[in-house]
């Protein structure tokens, strides 16, 4: 794989956009479905919580979070217009029955008011933050006191095997985003580390690593 088509995988991955980034989003349903799927049951989701995903891509498991509890609300934020229109369109019944939004912003601007959320939760967007102690910093504001947050990954040890992360990823191993959490005033209560199936990434064959990291104020 020649290093423009590396790049262009790279900046798709960041900021999907046009018809390649419609695709892209597909595939990443596919490639990261299993970790998608940690991270809902993680959530251990209760009646009438109220969830804010940054980066949910196309939204295509907002049902999977939706059907366990039929009193939760769901908002998806994301800076990419086209997965904006991608989540509507795919989420359609829940925006009318008012249970899910999608709102087009930045995670270090999240434009939402104080104290709005029971549980943050985002899913391999951190490799791409510019600034992380912003991002927590509003991840602090909109979280209730009580709230918890949920930062998943695949670490270091997997995303250091594709070739395209040279192209603007920022990866983490366990001990680094931990770090990072606990020097910006969050509390780390729990650790889930879970390998995946085999999978070809990209002309790679390996087994990722899922790694999420719970967190309160």
């Amino acid at each position: 794989m020649d290093e423009a088509t590396l790049q262009m995988i790279a900046a798709q991955l960041r900021h999907p956009h046009g018809k390649e980034g419609i695709e892209t989003a597909e595939r990443m349903n596919i490639g990261n479905k299993n970790i998608n799927l940690y991270t809902i049951e993680a959530l251990n989701i209760q009646p009438e919580e109220s969830l804010l995903e940054i980066g949910m891509g196309n939204g295509f498991f907002v049902r999977n979070i939706l059907e366990i509890d039929d009193t939760v609300s769901y908002t998806g934020l994301d800076f990419s217009v086209d997965m904006i229109s991608e989540s509507t369109r795919l989420n359609e019944e829940f925006i009318e029955n008012g249970r899910a939004q999608f709102q087009l912003g930045e995670a270090s601007n999240i434009p939402f008011p104080d104290n709005s959320f029971d549980k943050i939760f985002t899913i391999n967007t951190i490799y791409f933050w510019e600034d992380p102690e912003k991002v927590l910093s509003e991840f602090k504001r909109v979280i209730k006191p009580t709230g918890r947050i949920y930062i998943s990954v695949r670490p270091k040890s997997t995303m250091q095997n594709y070739p395209f992360v040279k192209y603007g990823f920022n990866m983490f191993s366990k001990e680094d985003l931990k770090l990072l959490l606990e020097n910006n005033n969050f509390k780390v209560l729990e650790t889930i580390e879970r390998e995946e199936p085999l999978m070809d990434k990209y002309g790679q064959f390996l087994i990722p690593e899922t790694l999420i990291i719970i967190a309160t104020l």
